[in-house]
């Protein structure tokens, strides 16, 4: 056994236990921490980890990154393979469906074997390139590069984008002039990235963050030449329950601020062409009411749960009158469809719904309104960019769990669809070969849960091929049955994929979300739980196959899974997952806490403790067996920090009673989306396969 001294803390490096035919795998030093809350007190072993500056963590991690890049190695042929077959699938030269924006066509691509992006434009589709921002160039040097929020002047002679080097998520925006080339001198740190011009083509609003939380809490505004000591406060959010932002009207006519928080929201609005002007407020936040609101030209439309409306409805007002006292509605709530938003234009709106689980698109005009119509019985659709305020089509994008993303061009005057581009898999994509299937669970009370299956049209359901089921179950986010050509690296070697749409999400409608949030969030785990047996049921997989995938808060599921139903999984992946849910609850000064108390709960009231505690993984680790697992995160992570999945495989490994494999690699140069680049990300995909397909086998 060899132990090394870091940083005032003893960090055992290796320690000897058969493990998967692994003898030697990191084992982190026990430093006890009290934790008192409600007259209890709680022993976190592993607190010391909250510390990215201490050499000792550092050296944790590197040996947990060692031990998998050990264990892993019979695996480093495979990785090779899927690394080639994932990036062979993309097409070297590529480019995105140009739009329409203000006189020009705006597209970005990729050139062979570079990792990101080039923005360009054209003044017409025969036109010259022009290329407005190349960042292979800008991220050269720098082993993280990310730009964000490209936004034009209303003169198209500006650019202003974000730049983070860090995978914090923390952005410095900088301005480059279209016509000369050159970067001005304009810097401004510490901001979300996006921005948003007033039509006087000088005058520049952008959200900062609070250095210590990272929560969006300030709306300043810039004028060029200023430096960020000149720029002036135009918003401050000072509940720490809410989070800003700044945007603009698709008319073009107000600047609009928005102040969200998990149950309410609130608007501020500004003719975008008196940018000195003072925000006028649009409806007061009310505890319970969330509201959206888009410009149509003459008034405003409002999607809101007024009146407790939890599906939603669609409501209009006056510019000049805006308070609720003056919304008529224009579409009462309806029990069987969820009302998403809502985008206007000058002729016309659409609707954004889901409906049966199934998002739909619907097009309202004066005597022509319908839903748009699509081939499968299970999709994905939804609006792209759409810049122009007067246009006479929509832009959508189509894809399903066999079909590959395609963006077209939508007529509603006569109901006609124009394909401009579909995803193309380079070596040929045999769609024919792949079925997709859409079925349903029943819960333990009795709820049916809405499954997505794809899987080789040669795959047998007699429980012999194994099985990833994913999920995510939170926020209200939707799990949508969408196309992966990374996937057919999984179904190729004789996987089904599935995706359990389970509560927590939105897929069903608002209650759906509220049925698995708060005191209801265990319906979230036994649902997937439930998924999972009905499967094996039915013949998809068996528990020798089953492995089981989710990232983030679908982290947080799969911790809570294999607590609750260890049996059930041959391998699970855990992608930066936010598994110490009550420690970090508790902390308002960890980035997105305070904003997060009307989704999980605040521990500060026992109540929500008491339930918390129940199922956060970290604290319900066990003496028990567990199935293989790989765990990601990243050092750098903004959302879920690093601590919480390095704390969590360190007490995995102190209680665990089994010999299955048990792995934590940390990208220590990125955050909480991971690499950057466009071929970095498949060096982790290809691993994370490579673990599943090699697990399966044993």
């Amino acid at each position: 056994m060899q132990k090394i001294i870091l940083g005032g803390a003893l960090l055992i490096i290796f320690a000897c236990q058969n493990n998967n035919n692994m003898e030697n795998y990191p084992v982190a030093n026990k430093i006890p921490h009290i934790l008192s809350m409600h007259g209890e007190e709680r022993i976190d072993n592993y607190y010391w980890m909250n510390d990215r500056e201490n050499p000792a963590v550092i050296a944790y991690l590197e040996a947990e990154n060692a031990y998998t890049d050990q264990a892993l190695q019979s695996t480093e042929q495979l990785q090779k393979e899927l690394y080639k077959e994932m990036t062979g699938r993309l097409v070297e030269d590529d480019s995105s469906a140009p739009y329409l924006k203000k006189g020009y066509y705006y597209y970005s691509r990729f050139e062979k074997s570079r990792e990101y992006p080039i923005y360009c434009r054209k003044k017409s589709l025969e036109a010259e390139e022009e290329i407005i921002l190349d960042v292979n160039f800008m991220a050269e040097g720098y082993d993280y590069f990310q730009v964000s929020g490209l936004n034009i002047s209303p003169d198209g002679r500006l650019l202003a984008f974000g730049v983070d080097t860090l995978g914090r998520r923390k952005y410095t925006i900088k301005i480059k002039n279209l016509e000369t080339g050159e970067l001005l001198s304009d810097l401004i740190p510490n901001t979300t990235g996006g921005s948003t011009w007033a039509n006087d083509n000088k005058t520049l609003f952008y959200t900062v963050k609070d250095p210590i939380t990272l929560r969006s809490h300030k709306i300043l505004r810039h004028i060029l030449g200023q430096t960020p000591e000149e720029n002036s406060v135009v918003f401050e959010e000072k509940d720490e329950t809410f989070s800003v932002g700044v945007g603009k009207s698709r008319s073009g006519k107000y600047l609009m601020i928005g102040s969200y928080a998990t149950v309410s929201n609130e608007f501020w609005i500004l003719s975008a062409d008196n940018p000195m002007g003072e925000f006028q407020i649009f409806e007061p936040r009310q505890r319970d009411h969330e509201y959206s609101i888009e410009h149509n030209g003459q008034g405003f439309f409002i999607v809101t749960n007024k009146g407790g409306a939890k599906n939603f409805k669609l409501m209009r007002c006056p510019e000049d009158k805006t308070a609720s006292l003056f919304w008529e509605t224009v579409l009462e709530e309806r029990g069987d469809v969820l009302l998403e938003s809502v985008d206007a234009f000058e002729d016309f709106y659409v609707l954004s719904e889901r409906y049966k689980g199934l998002s739909r698109i619907s097009v309202q005009q004066a005597d022509n309104s319908h839903s748009i119509s699509f081939p499968e019985e299970s999709y994905v659709a939804g609006l792209g960019v759409n810049a122009e305020f007067t246009t006479p089509s929509i832009r959508i994008r189509y894809t399903s769990m066999v079909a590959p993303n395609t963006d077209y061009d939508y007529y509603p005057e006569d109901r006609r669809l124009e394909t401009l581009k579909v995803q193309e898999i380079p070596g040929g994509y045999p769609q024919e070969d792949y079925v997709s299937e859409r079925v349903m669970a029943t819960a333990k009370d009795g709820t049916l849960i809405p499954i997505s299956i794809v899987y080789r049209k040669d795959f047998k359901k007699d429980g012999g091929g194994p099985l990833l089921l994913y999920a995510y179950g939170s926020y209200g986010y939707s799990m949508d049955p969408y196309f992966s050509a990374d996937r057919l690296s999984l179904l190729d070697r004789g996987f089904a994929y599935a995706i359990a749409h389970i509560r927590g999400g939105q897929e069903m409608g608002r209650y759906w979300y509220e049925d698995g949030k708060l005191l209801k969030k265990k319906n979230t785990f036994t649902d997937f739980i439930d998924c999972a047996e009905f499967l094996i049921q039915e013949g998809y997989t068996s528990s020798e196959g089953l492995c089981a995938m989710g990232g983030s808060a679908g982290g947080l599921l799969m911790g809570a899974v294999i607590n609750m139903a260890p049996e059930l999984w041959k391998a699970v992946v855990a992608a930066v997952p936010f598994v110490d849910v009550v420690t970090t609850m508790l902390d308002e000064s960890i980035p997105l806490t305070t904003g997060e108390f009307d989704e999980w709960g605040n521990p500060k009231d026992k109540v929500y403790y008491d339930y918390m505690l129940s199922y956060s993984p970290y604290d319900n680790v066990e003496a028990k067996n567990y199935p293989s697992m790989l765990v990601t995160t990243g050092l750098h992570d903004s959302q879920v920090q690093y601590w919480e999945p390095a704390k969590w495989v360190a007490k995995l490994r102190e209680f665990k009673t089994d010999n299955q494999l048990l792995l934590l690699y940390t990208d220590m140069s990125a955050g909480h989306g991971g690499a950057s680049g466009r071929y970095k990300r498949y060096v982790e995909q290809s691993r994370i396969y490579a673990f599943l397909i090699d697990q399966v086998k044993k």
